[in-house]
């Protein structure tokens, strides 16, 4: 069915936080996810990149859903993420999971068939159709460059048509043509987000509905502040803030990624714990580093911190 205008929107992919010695540390996930809803973002958990996703057990996948819930549902939109996987029995066994937690929607992502191979665009197909038959929870396509193939326009119309409760396309890939694409086919029946902030306004401007952030984890008002720009018109200030975005993102990318976001919260005092093995923490002159940028930004007034 074709709705009307969406609101645009910022999601944070979440980090996962662990104690010194590799534990899940569920009170600072409590307090991250906290953090996060005081700033009006939508979140996704358990994210094979910033959530670390790879390294979570079985268990420890379904409690890191059941704490988002309990701390996010009805303050701001939750969603579980997920991992790429090898079969659609893997990816249906997630979403039951994420579903019996109580999420607001599920993401499917992209089939990975592993050792280097790719599937056909028929399996592609099939495998999104077997998935999106076994559950009737809210779900989003993710098409991710990680998995080295784009999901076709063509396959991602058909599926946006064949199941009501697909509501959006999250799309992680450097091309803008694709990207545009996308938005033509599909942008007037669900949401597209990009993935990453480096997109956001050309996607915006394209008529997506917004960006997904890592840099969130760190600056999750900042992030917001994007979107509350653009739904004011605001030219100015919309640049401002997307150039601070885009320059955070650049300096902690450069030094780590999310093993930089982790050290940099710490640093500050708030919730990041430690990455999980085999990622490792960075070094103290790389935080040293990272800090200085951040304050050049005035990232920290913006915050709160």
């Amino acid at each position: 069915m074709i709705t009307g205008p969406r609101p645009a929107s910022v999601f944070v992919v979440s980090i996962t936080p662990f104690a010194a010695d590799g534990r899940l540390d569920e009170a600072a996930l409590r307090t991250h996810l906290q953090r996060m809803a005081a700033a009006g973002i939508g979140v996704y958990v358990g994210g094979g990149g910033s959530g670390e996703g790879f390294v979570l057990t079985a268990e420890e996948r379904r409690r890191v859903l059941e704490v988002a819930v309990e701390e996010l549902r009805g303050k701001v939109p939750v969603r579980s993420m997920g991992v790429e996987t090898r079969s659609a029995a893997e990816m249906i066994e997630y979403t039951r999971v994420a579903e019996a937690a109580g999420v607001d929607a599920a993401q499917v992502y992209s089939l990975d068939p592993g050792h280097g191979h790719r599937p056909t665009p028929d399996e592609v197909l099939e495998y999104l159709v077997d998935v999106l038959s076994a559950t009737t929870v809210p779900s989003v396509l993710s098409t991710h460059q990680s998995v080295g193939y784009r999901i076709s326009v063509e396959t991602i119309a058909q599926v946006v048509d064949r199941f009501d409760h697909v509501i959006g396309v999250n799309a992680s890939h450097a091309d803008v043509g694709y990207l545009t694409s996308i938005i033509d086919a599909v942008g007037r029946k669900v949401d597209v987000h990009v993935g990453g902030p480096l997109q956001a306004l050309t996607a915006l401007a394209l008529g997506a509905n917004g960006y997904l952030s890592s840099e969130a984890n760190l600056a999750p008002r900042l992030c917001q502040s994007v979107i509350t720009a653009y739904e004011r018109g605001d030219g100015n200030e919309l640049l401002a803030a997307f150039g601070r975005v885009a320059r955070l993102s650049m300096a902690l990318y450069g030094c780590g990624g999310i093993r930089a976001t982790k050290a940099v919260l710490n640093r500050l005092g708030l919730p990041g714990g430690y990455p999980r093995k085999p990622q490792l923490p960075v070094a103290d002159e790389t935080i040293d580093t990272l800090m200085t940028t951040i304050e050049a930004l005035g990232i920290g007034e913006l915050e709160g911190w």
